[in-house]
């Protein structure tokens, strides 16, 4: 009997299914997702990124807002069309460029910068309130923020805004790939102040007579030694002198970190900071004679 049974209940049971696979069959469903991908049309800009980025560097130069390359800690907003393209323009002329010139080659940046530049509009700000001007995530990525703000004739705030965040990110990754010596955080290395920084000191005037060539340098034996990378290149001789005036008794303290970091330069890589920055301030000279808008 309980034999007949258990029999009789698998054939309802197989029954139903049949019913089931039968009745959804009629609804006219098919096997083709109803999730369709965006599509988007491929403009000019989208044409010159692939000439001057994708094929000499094999470097990505994102300028749309992708949810997947942001970082949702932030109220952000998308760069703008045209800012995007004097961005790109500038990126071009005054850092590939550059460096294509003082390694004498497009394999220096083929094979150390990041594989992706990556547009924001709007700025970002940490919890200590300072702005985020630009990050590097894992060597692959270099972001910059606020770049609907960007005022292509202003070399200064292009320099304190985004080419030296873009020197800044870029010496993370040389230094990264091949360490440089302990020596330097000797130096200065019990000053060093990480997240307060920004309330330590107020301004270079302050940290520069404790060694540190701004303010965030002394978050951090790394930052410091980028920081003297990107600050000498993005500086004229003239600049540079007087922070070096400014420094007054954390004069000798600097000097001996800046050593440390060009001959790290220049017998890791092959370049010497002084042709560098010579040829960061030659550019910065010709962008008036640039076409920003014309692709």
């Amino acid at each position: 009997m309980k034999t007949m049974i258990r029999n009789i209940t698998n054939i309802l049971f197989v029954a139903l299914m049949f019913a089931l696979i039968s009745a959804c069959g009629e609804d006219g469903l098919n096997a083709d997702s109803v999730i369709k991908e965006s599509q988007r049309e491929e403009n000019d800009f989208d044409r010159w990124i692939i000439q001057k980025y994708v094929t000499p560097y094999n470097i990505d130069f994102k300028y749309r807002m992708e949810d997947i390359e942001s970082d949702r800690d932030y109220n952000l907003v998308p760069a703008n069309y045209t800012k995007s393209v004097q961005m790109a323009k500038l990126v071009d002329f005054l850092c590939l460029q550059v460096y294509d010139e003082v390694t004498g080659s497009k394999e220096f940046i083929r094979s150390y910068f990041p594989k992706m530049i990556h547009l924001v509009g709007s700025p970002a700000y940490r919890n200590n309130n300072t702005m985020v001007l630009g990050t590097a995530e894992g060597g692959l990525k270099i972001t910059l923020y606020n770049v609907n703000a960007v005022k292509v004739t202003d070399v200064e705030e292009l320099n304190r805004f985004y080419f030296k965040t873009i020197h800044h990110e870029f010496a993370h990754i040389l230094h990264q790939t091949i360490p440089y010596t302990t020596d330097f955080k000797e130096i200065t290395g019990s000053s060093y102040v990480k997240d307060s920084w920004n309330t330590t000191y107020s301004s270079e005037n302050e940290s520069l007579p404790k060694g540190f060539i701004s303010p965030y340098a002394s978050s951090a034996p790394d930052e410091d030694f980028v920081e003297l990378i990107s600050i000498y290149v993005t500086s004229s001789p003239e600049v540079w002198a007087e922070k070096m005036k400014k420094a007054g008794e954390g004069l000798g303290l600097v000097t001996a970190k800046f050593e440390i970091v060009y001959n790290y330069m220049l017998n890791s890589w092959n370049i010497d900071l002084n042709k560098l920055r010579e040829l960061v301030l030659r550019n910065e000279s010709k962008i008036g004679n640039l076409d920003l808008d014309k692709l």
